[in-house]
């Protein structure tokens, strides 16, 4: 940060905005790698470059964040929730055909905890049926599907760099293109304001000019240096995650066998990023008790999300196609347990303790 600073150039698309867009172009394989100010804004990019209309649908879970539907909203887009895999809180791959109407225009996925879709499944539909796919990966970020990198699969990926990510910014994301040359020299005027400033800066033009739509997209230089340390040591922040991740694994095995709990699922084909632990009470009133427990131990333990579709805006702006048998069910039940990089093994043996102390003596 101290030498983005001695640069004297802190706006956007400086030294370490293209550092970091390269290492990941590099690391996963991507054609293009453009950082942007949030996850949020990176699925706006991806609604834009979808060409979202007024009246169009977008298929995507219920089961998750806002801003997965709000960048599509904001285009005018209808929403069309499926239900999700109990296993991965994913979305149901084989739900998605039945949700599909002449409005269709793009599936929205979410990488949930950082494991993968079913996307071969997800991708051959999109396919048949014409259709745009873009990847909420703001939760994958290392992870990988078949040796894919999330973020690769579809059309578009979305990345998040906030400060509740495994690599931050503080508040920061990435839009990864995965078609065109057209559609980079689209993303790049989108997130310039409309310019092809872009361009300008490589030397292409003599001068840049306001072209089309677009808006300010770019992160600041002090953000990018802040992610690019971090991505030198992309490695070792990884293991040291998903050592955690593992060390809870181990210890609720007995718990999870004796059916007094569920612990997360990582399919065969996905290796995923410790981006969280979850385990799943037996319902609500369960999960409401063993998060007031765990406060009691000064163990910070939260749910997740309210599914969109129960949502005032969410009953607004979309509807559900099928029936809810395992959305808000499961949501219920999930609870995160603490998990952060650097995390001491003081703090690994008291969460794990606190939890078989709650669920000892619960049938």
């Amino acid at each position: 940060m101290a030498q983005a600073i001695a640069n004297h150039k802190i706006c956007g698309d400086g030294e370490f905005t293209k550092k970091c867009s390269e290492w990941m172009e590099q690391r996963f394989g991507a054609k293009k790698v453009l950082l942007t100010t949030s996850g949020t804004s990176a699925l706006e990019m991806a609604a834009l470059l979808c060409d979202i209309r007024p009246g169009d649908e977008v298929i995507m879970p219920s089961y998750t964040f806002c801003s997965t539907a709000d960048a599509f909203v904001q285009r005018g887009a209808g929403i069309v929730f499926v239900d999700v895999r109990p296993d991965t809180m994913n979305i149901d791959e084989t739900l998605i055909e039945k949700a599909i109407t002449p409005r269709t225009k793009v599936i929205c996925v979410v990488h949930y905890a950082g494991v993968a879709c079913e996307m071969d499944t997800i991708m051959d539909i999109a396919r048949r049926h014409n259709l745009k796919v873009v990847e909420d990966a703001a939760q994958g970020v290392m992870a990988y599907y078949k040796g894919k990198a999330l973020g690769t699969i579809g059309d578009y990926g979305c990345y998040s760099f906030h400060e509740t990510k495994n690599y931050s910014m503080g508040e920061g994301g990435a839009v990864v293109i995965n078609t065109t040359n057209e559609d980079i020299e689209k993303a790049e005027i989108i997130r310039e304001k409309g310019t092809n400033r872009s361009k300008f800066w490589r030397g292409q033009i003599d001068k840049y000019t306001w072209v089309d739509y677009g808006s300010s997209y770019l992160p600041s230089e002090l953000n990018a240096a802040y992610l690019w340390a971090q991505l030198e040591q992309a490695d070792k922040i990884n293991e040291a995650r998903l050592s955690v991740w593992q060390r809870y694994y181990e210890a609720f095995k007995p718990l999870a066998a004796s059916g007094r709990i569920g612990v997360p699922a990582v399919p065969a084909e996905c290796v995923h990023n410790a981006h969280m632990f979850y385990i799943k009470c037996r319902n609500l009133e369960e999960r409401t008790a063993f998060i007031a427990f765990m406060k009691e131990r000064g163990i910070g333990c939260v749910f997740h999300y309210i599914p969109l579709h129960s949502s005032p805006a969410g009953q607004k702006f979309g509807r559900f196609a099928g029936n809810d048998v395992y959305t808000t069910q499961e949501s219920d039940r999930l609870v995160r347990l603490p998990l952060w990089y650097g995390m001491p093994d003081g703090d690994i043996c008291a969460v794990a303790d606190a939890l078989k102390d709650f669920f000892a003596n619960r049938l």
